[in-house]
């Protein structure tokens, strides 16, 4: 039997024989060493078969001295292929010239299209798309991905609340939702002002209502501070209560801090990498040294090809690979302690209201063990209490 791959790639010839001693004809063939395969007689005085193109000048002296009449009715294999290609490399060459022509027109950005905007919101957003390399004329491939330009243009221009980006073809489209004027404000229906958790009175601000408390009272949640119901009995009326009420809270914080800690910080050096990839393999095509780095931080971005408005399996991958460097950090006991202290307070001024004022702290309890230590503390707070409470009839 004969290896197919390898009939392929050397190459075969098939032979017709007609007339008398095909069969001394074959056997001649098999004693000068010619392989001879697949013979189907067609019928009594004809046959063919096949042989290897690298013996046809064996074959040809034997077939002098036979009394067949003889002809080459096939050929196959990777020779006769690329003998077919050279005369058509004309063909071939343009072909593949317009398919390249094609697929660098399909990635590049040839039209960029915004939607909602104001013409003044346009200007800006054409503006910051510039700043970051996207205009007519470059490689998609270059560019960001769609959540990564969402996410400059939102941070950038105050002016819109989002923006969604896709891509159509070679069009990359933009939607904007600007932010919208506020309209004037309703007139506010009656209500109560009632205590949003319990505290001591600091002090009171009313513009509106009757208030029911005064400056160290305590209160619990849900109490009523003012009221909007004013006047005189029989001659009441519904009111908005508004004002602050500044009140006196309390909050417990537990900070646990490692006394060492090991952590990785950027140094700003970095190195590229730049591939052609499919599925699991990747082809380097720029920036193959190693950058000697002993600790590492990497970044991936890919981003498909295209072919006409069809993505194809084929996509360009960019690794980042930025330097780090193995920091770390001991604190002596009395030093970790101030630093926890600061991270309780900054912990709980994240969770306060921006006018909330910090206006005593205390140490309930601290530890050191197994490396660690635990503080937790106790906080006044002063800020405002009060929640509006809707006026139902029968209040």
């Amino acid at each position: 039997m004969k290896n197919g791959w390898v009939d392929t790639l050397a190459g075969s010839v098939r032979v017709k024989a007609e007339g008398k001693g095909i069969e001394r004809l074959i056997n001649a063939c098999v004693r000068q060493g010619i392989a001879v395969w697949n013979v189907k007689n067609h019928s009594r005085e004809t046959a063919t078969f096949f042989i290897k193109l690298s013996d046809v000048k064996r074959f040809r002296h034997i077939a002098r001295q036979s009394e067949c009449k003889l002809s080459f009715v096939g050929r196959r294999g990777l020779p006769f292929f690329w003998r077919r290609a050279r005369r058509n490399s004309g063909f071939g060459l343009g072909l593949l010239l317009f398919a390249a022509i094609v697929f660098l027109l399909s990635n590049v950005v040839w039209s960029i299209d915004i939607e909602g905007a104001s013409p003044e919101t346009e200007h800006q957003i054409v503006r910051e798309l510039k700043r970051m390399g996207v205009e007519r004329g470059v490689f998609q491939f270059l560019l960001d991905d769609p959540e990564t330009l969402q996410r400059k243009l939102t941070e950038r221009i105050h002016d819109i609340t989002w923006v969604g980006v896709e891509w159509e073809g070679t069009l990359l489209h933009f939607r904007v939702v600007e932010k919208e004027i506020p309209e004037p404000k309703e007139p506010i229906p009656p209500r109560h002002l009632v205590a949003k958790k319990e505290a001591v009175i600091a002090d009171l601000f009313v513009e509106e209502g009757q208030p029911l408390v005064s400056v160290n009272d305590y209160v619990q949640k849900g109490q009523l501070l003012v009221s909007g119901v004013i006047g005189a009995e029989g001659r009441t009326k519904f009111v908005p209560a508004t004002g602050k009420v500044l009140g006196e809270t309390w909050y417990k914080s537990t900070v646990v801090l490692p006394l060492e800690t090991t952590f990785h910080v950027l140094t700003g050096a970095f190195a590229e990498r730049h591939y052609i990839a499919m599925g699991r393999f990747s082809l380097p095509i720029w920036g193959w040294e190693k950058p000697a780095f002993a600790h590492t931080v990497i970044e991936t971005k890919k981003r498909p090809f295209r072919f006409w408005k069809w993505d194809l399996p084929v996509y360009y991958k960019r690794v980042t690979i930025r330097e780090a460097e193995e920091v770390k950090r001991s604190y002596t006991w009395e030093e970790a302690f101030a630093e926890a202290k600061k991270i309780a307070r900054r912990e709980l001024r994240a969770k306060l209201p921006e006018e909330a004022v910090i206006r005593g702290e205390k140490v309930l309890h601290q530890t050191k063990e197994n490396g660690k230590v635990r503080v937790e503390l106790h906080y006044e707070v002063i800020e405002n209490i009060a929640v509006p409470q809707p006026i139902v009839q029968g209040d």
